[in-house]
């Protein structure tokens, strides 16, 4: 499968330029979500089922989780998933601008130690990234086991003028939508004793990142 099937739904980048996502599907979907880092591939492959109208790109570096959605893909012949079997960023900077409707990056490698965080995916310039792709009104997910990087999400996302928070209580962050299944390293984190965080934010309209720039906030 590796060899066969992963070919046909691979991306590949072109040099130079852009290039519209929706034709990368059999059938133009209705929107594009993107999944960073998406692991063993539990909640890109749940997404794909529950929304097949939906086109879902999938950014992995590892080869393992890649193989599990490439055998899923075939197994249950889903025609509206897309990898890229290689780092998220270059796929950003790629994406035509405003092309992507949702992006999830779920718990991502929080770099424990001290000298390590700098490897930490969010980041500002990440952050710089995922707002040129995302359009106006999208959301973007992340979750984290890892208190001190919910700490650092939130010092970050929150002030970037692309983007705005949607809790508005305690339960906002801490339970995990229905739309938003568990994933197998979710559920050991949390067998762990560990408690997950979900953040929801929105990619703010253009007037409403101007305004929020003139105000200083």
């Amino acid at each position: 499968l590796q060899e066969s099937l992963l070919p046909l739904i691979a991306i590949t980048l072109p040099e130079p330029g852009a290039l519209d996502p929706k034709t990368l599907f059999p059938a133009p979907p209705t929107a594009i979500w993107l999944e960073i880092g998406f692991g063993g591939g539990e909640h890109l492959v749940w997404q794909a089922e529950m929304n097949p109208r939906v086109g879902l790109i999938g950014a992995e570096a590892f080869i393992d989780g890649v193989i599990k959605v490439v055998s899923v893909v075939d197994e249950r012949r889903l025609a509206n998933i897309r990898l890229h079997a290689e780092d998220a960023r270059p796929l950003l900077r790629w994406l035509p601008p405003a092309s992507i409707a949702r992006a999830f990056v779920l718990f991502p490698d929080p770099w424990p130690k001290l000298r390590h965080r700098k490897r930490r995916l969010v980041q500002a310039e990440f952050l710089d990234l995922l707002a040129r792709a995302l359009a106006p009104g999208a959301e973007l997910r992340l979750a984290s086991d890892d208190p001190d990087y919910v700490v650092r999400m939130l010092e970050l996302v929150p002030v970037h003028p692309a983007f705005r928070w949607t809790a508005a209580r305690a339960d906002d962050f801490r339970l995990r939508p229905p739309d938003w299944p568990e994933t197998r390293y979710e559920a050991w984190a949390v067998g762990e004793g560990r408690r997950p965080a979900y953040l929801t934010f929105i990619r703010r309209w253009p007037s409403e990142t101007i305004r929020i720039q003139s105000d200083g906030r």
